[in-house]
């Protein structure tokens, strides 16, 4: 069995979480989004704190994920950096530059006012 097989969402965002702790991402949120939408199991939200350590945790998240499961995640907005999109089935992350992430407010569109802090 390759891990990819053996991989639950719970592992994918322990994977994820882990990732971004790494990399120095901060006010790191996880969204459960079961019975909420089919867009996935969970969502993660993250801020960098330029667009270059932004673009950097979107990079190095996308390389572990292929590395440790084999999953090729699709990645949006990493030219610009000011807003990153990685989703890997399960799981979609957003990695933003804190003023990008207070502007658009996902935690309180999603599930307001019970975004789980990590």
């Amino acid at each position: 069995m390759t891990a990819l097989q053996n991989a639950t969402s719970e592992t994918l965002l322990a994977a994820v979480l882990k990732s971004l702790d790494d990399d120095k991402g901060e006010d790191i949120v996880q969204i459960n989004l079961r019975g909420k939408s089919e867009i996935g199991d969970y969502m993660v939200i993250a801020s960098g704190r330029s667009t270059r350590q932004v673009t950097a945790m979107a990079e190095k998240l996308a390389d572990r994920l292929k590395q440790e499961f084999g999953i090729i995640s699709k990645t949006e907005g990493k030219d610009t950096g000011d807003w990153v999109l990685i989703d890997t089935g399960d799981i979609i992350v957003h990695i933003f530059r804190p003023e990008v992430r207070e502007f658009y407010q996902l935690e309180k569109m999603w599930q307001p006012g019970t975004a789980t802090a990590v």
